[in-house]
């Protein structure tokens, strides 16, 4: 049975369904007011993986990522540029949809932008306030922590110790019940976006739009919530207030969160000024590579930033390249390459099923790969039907194949010049050639 490390519970649970069963996740997405970094690609595979290895395992898995479009820096950013908010989340998502795709994460079954959710948001509004769990200041109305006290539970935290909490002040106001209160509906400024409700024209809080697509989406109870660690609190923590606040029932069955990104030992951030974009990275190394990068740690463990580290992940991944991409070459009717061997299979399932250990189950790869393996190109296809980091689909085009044998020929007549021209026209679709006595071996160019 798949066991997961639960937030709430500090411990791993069992995910306490049986394959074939559906499982129903939600992770939180980004704010599309930039570009993704590398704490979201980290995310994004993070959970890529968590839902690959449970379909892997025979679950069906309806996976909801959704798209803040409507938010202060959404707000902020557009009205810098001179654009509207929509013409500025039309101009991001795309971005990152196709950031995400090179990082080889698979399309959610779900993809809910918040703006399409704000009907379902003023009617859990409105229950929480005829729950009393609301009060309406000049700026909006807002969730009072005091009449839901189970509020911190999931940063194991108690509202009489939350003001003693630093990290915590920073939204702290006097004409708040409590400095911990959180918006609900904000009412209308000049130049902003602005929807009616009951309350007055306005726009929801943050906290408020998750609580919504989740509910609508996946149900009021669904089996796996996720994001990053720096959504634990407060974001989540409100989730769970405005949710439970609502029905009495549990929001998330497991609570999952990754660790972060870090640069000299600092969590890298915006506001620190140390972060990269993927789009930054990509252009230096090829996202299959920041792919095994993120991968080499463990998801709630932070992880590292460095060109050495990106380094060390290219040349691991072009020797994994080399493994497969040699036996595919070579390989012959006696392996039955849609066979696969156990002695990889088995202890990879192993690893993976203990709360999502790619690093485990990495070094169970490699030592496999020492041995005397068997069923070689089966057993990679199939573990990496999760890890995504295997050349599959690697393949040659006609018309490259054609200037492979230009270039070979060229060489036997030691015509260099041409050599070098039709090696660079390779290099240039992403093709590295390696001269073997047997021949030339074509590669991915990572």
């Amino acid at each position: 049975m798949i066991q997961i490390y639960d937030s709430l519970r500090g411990e791993k649970v069992s995910l306490g369904k049986e394959p074939g069963e559906k499982i129903r996740m939600y992770v939180c997405g980004p704010t599309v007011y930039d570009h993704a970094h590398l704490g979201h690609g980290r995310s994004a595979v993070a959970f890529d993986v968590v839902r690959r290895f449970l379909e892997f395992s025979g679950y069906h898995v309806d996976f909801c990522f959704n798209i803040t479009d409507i938010e202060d820096k959404m707000i902020t950013r557009a009205a810098k540029e001179g654009i509207t908010v929509p013409e500025l989340a039309e101009k991001i998502i795309p971005e990152y949809k196709a950031d995400y795709a090179a990082l080889g994460v698979q399309a959610p079954t779900f993809n809910p932008r918040a703006t399409e959710f704000v009907d379902p948001m003023i009617e859990i509004i409105k229950k929480l306030e005829g729950k009393g769990h609301t009060y309406e200041l000049a700026d909006g109305i807002y969730y009072d922590i005091s009449t839901f006290p189970q509020y911190g539970k999931l940063s194991h935290q108690k509202i009489d110790e939350l003001e003693s909490n630093v990290g915590a002040r920073m939204e702290e106001r006097s004409d708040k019940r409590h400095f911990q209160d959180f918006v609900l509906w904000k009412f209308k400024k000049e130049g902003e976006p602005f929807w009616p409700s009951p309350w007055g024209d306005g726009r929801p809080g943050w906290h408020i739009e998750c609580s919504a697509m989740s509910s609508q989406l996946l149900g009021e109870t669904f089996d796996i919530h996720g994001g990053g660690l720096d959504l634990k609190f407060p974001h989540h923590e409100c989730e769970i207030a405005q949710s439970e606040g609502i029905t009495g029932k549990t929001f998330a069955r497991i609570w999952m969160h990754n660790g972060y990104i870090t640069v000299n030992e600092e969590k890298m951030s915006k506001s620190l000024n140390n972060f990269f974009t993927l789009k930054e990275i990509f252009a230096n190394y090829h996202p299959r590579v920041v792919r095994f990068f993120l991968l080499t740690a463990h998801y709630r463990s932070p992880i590292e930033y460095s060109t050495e580290m990106l380094e060390q992940a290219r040349n691991t991944l072009k020797s994994l390249d080399e493994f497969y991409l040699s036996h595919r070459a070579k390989r012959s009717g006696a392996d039955n390459n849609s066979e696969i061997d156990e002695a990889l299979t088995k202890p990879f399932y192993e690893k993976m099923a203990n709360d999502f250990d790619v690093a485990g189950a990495l070094a169970v790869l490699f030592e496999w790969m020492k041995g005397n393996p068997k069923n070689i190109q089966g057993s990679l296809e199939r573990i990496n039907q999760v890890l995504q980091i295997f050349s599959i689909d690697f393949e040659l085009s006609e018309r490259q194949k054609k200037i492979l044998v230009e270039r070979e020929t060229a060489r036997t007549a030691k015509d260099w010049k041409k050599s070098d021209e039709t090696r660079t026209l390779l290099a240039e679709e992403g093709i590295d050639v390696e001269d073997r006595p047997e021949g030339p071996f074509a590669k991915p160019k990572i």
